[in-house]
């Protein structure tokens, strides 16, 4: 007697209830080819690169980026941008192969605070998908900054960490850029934590066109003149606003405020 057909949705749900034990989904990719597909879905949804050997272990795997299973990955952390943009260079832009991803982490460490990331034109719109970024801790130019975030039609959370090295740093300058026509939806959550001053970053974001409506709110604030910006950044949010969380870092009047 032949083995029973089971319908591929079925065989496809089987695999969906697994997708939270990595090693017998490995296993589930020996049984059959029919269940790779699937299997790979779970597998390589959440990808990290905390090192360079992660790095290279990956680019030996899937030699050819364009059909690396990165198609599948909904989230990405990279722990370390300078490598992984050097082999974007190299390959002609292999983080694109993450083109459908919904939340993007960058986490340049403590250690590179003084040394820009680079370009950010290389993660510019690579996943038209994406809903959450989080560029931590960076030394960033506001303006180009900026051109990342608008390029991000759905986005809903922004996380910045890092010191804006906009040249000149003059809070009472204009745009350095010209202020987009459109900007990303911005109604989910803002984390803003920005050495030497928040000015040009709040700036820009209550520049744009179409206004914030961010439900949570959490900034730390090292200078006085902090103060005034995250006060309308919080009246610019009061429709939607449901969570406020400020911490204060001032030498000689530190305070935290938890709502």
């Amino acid at each position: 007697m032949s083995n029973p057909h089971l319908p591929q949705e079925i065989l496809e749900y089987i695999v969906d209830l697994l997708h939270d034990k990595p090693e017998t989904l490995k296993r589930c990719c020996l049984v059959s080819k029919l269940w790779v597909p699937r299997a790979r879905k779970h597998l390589f949804a959440d990808i990290r690169f905390r090192s360079e050997d992660d790095l290279r272990s990956w680019k030996n795997a899937f030699l050819n980026s364009a059909n690396s299973p990165g198609y599948h990955t909904r989230t990405l952390f990279i722990d370390y941008p300078r490598a992984v943009m050097a082999a974007d260079v190299e390959e002609g832009g292999w983080v694109r192969a993450f083109s459908r991803i919904s939340s993007l982490d960058v986490d340049n460490g403590t250690w590179y605070l003084n040394t820009p990331v680079a370009s950010l034109a290389l993660f510019h719109n690579f996943s038209p998908t994406l809903k959450s970024l989080r560029m931590c801790p960076i030394a960033f130019p506001c303006p180009e900054l900026f051109d990342l975030v608008c390029s991000y039609p759905l986005l809903e959370d922004l996380t910045i960490m890092g010191r804006d090295e906009s040249s000149g740093n003059d809070e009472n300058r204009g745009p350095q850029t010209a202020v987009p026509s459109t900007s990303p939806p911005l109604t989910g959550s803002l984390g803003l934590n920005i050495f030497g001053g928040m000015g040009n970053t709040a700036r820009r974001l209550l520049d744009l066109p179409n206004g914030l409506h961010f439900r949570k709110l959490a900034f730390s604030w090292h200078y006085k003149e902090d103060l005034p910006w995250i006060m309308e950044l919080v009246v610019r949010c009061s429709d939607t606003l449901e969570c406020l969380d400020v911490m204060g870092r001032l030498p000689c009047w530190p305070f935290s405020i938890s709502h």
